[in-house]
């Protein structure tokens, strides 16, 4: 195995242990997320969606034949961290380090799977 397969399963795999832990949280600690929310001003009912999007975006970025859907969800996981990062910037909470690491985790999956695929 060379040397971009595995930062890109280390990556991938850093990834998907991040947003499975956040995905938990959007479906097992809803009352922590929905004061969240509603202090970021976005509506609690996009909670459970957001979740299953998630989820949704990590099958497409581990399945190889899945191409379109895959750059889809690294396009939708990279507008999301970006966001998620100035959200918590602008209240204040200190909460941003979790999204910039998943940004870069991103970032890296991202590069080594184009390195790999080509």
């Amino acid at each position: 195995m060379n040397r971009d397969k595995i930062i890109y399963y280390l990556a991938t795999g850093l990834l998907t242990l991040l947003l499975l832990f956040s995905v938990s949280m959007y479906f097992f600690n809803h009352e922590d997320i929905r004061q969240a929310f509603t202090g970021f001003g976005y509506p609690t009912y996009l909670i459970y969606p957001y979740a299953v999007v998630k989820l949704l975006g990590l099958v497409a970025i581990w399945l190889p034949n899945l191409k379109m859907f895959k750059e889809w969800a690294y396009a939708g996981f990279f507008f999301a961290f970006i966001l998620a990062f100035f959200a918590h910037y602008m209240i204040g909470d200190g909460e941003q380090t979790g999204a910039l690491i998943a940004l870069v985790l991103l970032v890296v999956s991202y590069i080594c799977n184009k390195r790999i695929k080509n």
